[in-house]
């Protein structure tokens, strides 16, 4: 199979991935904002504090807009990574389940104590109980699903099979 063709079934399938990742990360980030009785909006308004802070909660409504397409930027961006370490870790040979539980809690920790403090969102002090249901999240919205594609997809390609 030609390489062209080969780079273009890589990036359908981390578009799909990415796609899946991000609304599975996104729908239980709602969940868990409407059952805390907040707004959806002010999620998304959150996450755009990341870039613009304070003006992110006092401007415009298109600051929730941007919040998602920051969302799926984010999402896009931890897909990615993920699909070119995969095959360079050997990754293929692991348990899904290990590998994915193990992204999960590596996005965790990226984003929680290194992307976040760094940005502009509010602070906040840290909460046991919020870490461990935002990790469990992470490890299930995005790394387990991104290990199962990703060993479907590369197991496909070594063996010179299709995939999809």
């Amino acid at each position: 199979m030609s390489s062209a063709i080969q780079s273009g079934k890589l990036l359908w399938e981390i578009m799909r991935a990415w796609v899946l990742v991000g609304t599975l990360d996104i729908l239980a980030a709602i969940i868990q904002t409407v059952v805390a009785g907040a707004s959806i909006e002010r999620l998304m308004r959150y996450i755009a504090s990341g870039a613009f802070g304070e003006a992110a909660f006092t401007g415009g409504a298109w600051y929730a807009i941007v919040g998602l397409v920051f969302h799926y930027l984010i999402a896009f961006t931890w897909t990615v990574l993920f699909f070119v370490l995969y095959p360079k870790l050997r990754l293929t040979t692991s348990n899904r389940m290990v590998v994915g539980i193990g992204y999960g809690a590596v996005i965790w920790f990226v984003m929680n104590r290194i992307v976040l403090p760094l940005s502009n969102v509010p602070q906040r002090p840290f909460d046991l109980q919020r870490a461990i249901i935002a990790a469990f999240v992470l490890m299930v919205a995005i790394g387990i699903p991104l290990s199962f594609r990703a060993q479907k997809y590369f197991s496909g390609t070594s063996a010179g099979g299709e995939n999809g």
